[in-house]
């Protein structure tokens, strides 16, 4: 194994994520453009007691600069989220009797995937079998990008020939915990793990964690920022975040990937060199996605 398994092996060729790269993917905005051209996303995120995944999700991309963004959540949750959300189109969903997705929202979720340009699914969604057959069914029916995120891989674990039956790009994003219930080798060589469970699922994987691999199964990415005050809850709410607003600008699956993780942490390291470690919260990263783009 590569030294504490944070290091690619020899022989593999993995980039290091930089600001070079992001700047490259994310120009300058022309001066004739409309919030249509900048991607019209959303979320499938939430449940009751499980309110600040959502929203912290919903204003990662918020920052980064997505044009319109829909947020479908538990109905009981709706009057919270829709408080907390002044730039966000929140609307309620069926639910069960947990406050969490219910199948019967499916007839209300076709549409608002049909008309996205890439989706977010799980973050604090909750775990239920109403919510595990929501997540296989539009993963089945999407034909745009999405992000399976948190909750959304807890649905597909024992299931992951679910991603087999997709049509659409898919990203997924696991902590080493969420990785092995995927079916990944959580004690093999870190980024040849995540090649191969790429490679076995077809989606894109970011492995989150100290040195954040990103790999297609063929190429491979390392990230090298962020630090230990990222360790916190809803940290990976806002990763997702900035990554649905990269994929529904258009870009690539796998460098949106690569992309997401470096602004995730460069403005994580923002936060820590201004108010420290400890102290720092994901909405401080938050507030500084800006600073990092054109």
């Amino acid at each position: 194994m590569s030294a504490n398994g944070f290091a690619p092996p020899a022989g593999l060729c993995c980039r290091l994520t930089d600001a070079a790269f992001v700047a490259s993917l994310l120009p300058p905005r022309a001066a004739d453009t409309h919030k249509g051209d900048y991607g019209r996303v959303f979320l499938l995120c939430g449940s009751r007691g499980l309110t600040g995944a959502a929203a912290l999700a919903a204003r990662a991309c918020l920052r980064t600069g997505a044009g319109l963004i829909s947020l479908g959540v538990p109905a009981s949750v709706y009057p919270i989220l829709a408080v907390k959300l002044d730039e966000v189109m929140v609307f309620p969903l069926p639910e069960d009797g947990e406050g969490r997705l219910s199948p019967a929202a499916l007839p209300a979720l076709l549409p608002q995937l049909a008309a996205c340009d890439a989706c977010l699914i799980g973050c604090g969604l909750g775990r239920g079998e109403g919510v595990q057959s929501v997540v296989h069914a539009l993963l089945r029916a999407s034909r745009v990008p999405l992000i399976v995120d948190a909750d959304g891989i807890n649905a597909l674990s024992g299931h992951i020939d679910v991603l087999r039956e997709t049509a659409c790009p898919v990203v997924l994003t696991p902590h080493d915990g969420e990785f092995v219930r995927l079916g990944g080798d959580g004690e093999g060589e870190r980024f040849a793990a995540a090649m191969a469970l790429s490679r076995q699922t077809g989606a894109v994987i970011l492995r989150k964690g100290y040195r954040t691999i990103i790999t297609d199964g063929a190429d491979c990415w390392m990230n090298t920022t962020g630090n230990p005050g990222m360790a916190t809850g809803g940290s990976g709410d806002a990763l997702a975040g900035i990554l649905l607003a990269l994929l529904g600008f258009g870009l690539p699956p796998l460098q949106a990937a690569a992309a997401a993780a470096w602004l995730h942490g460069a403005a994580g390291d923002l936060a820590a060199a201004e108010i420290g470690q400890y102290g720092m919260t994901p909405s401080d990263l938050i507030a500084r996605i800006p600073r990092l783009l054109p």
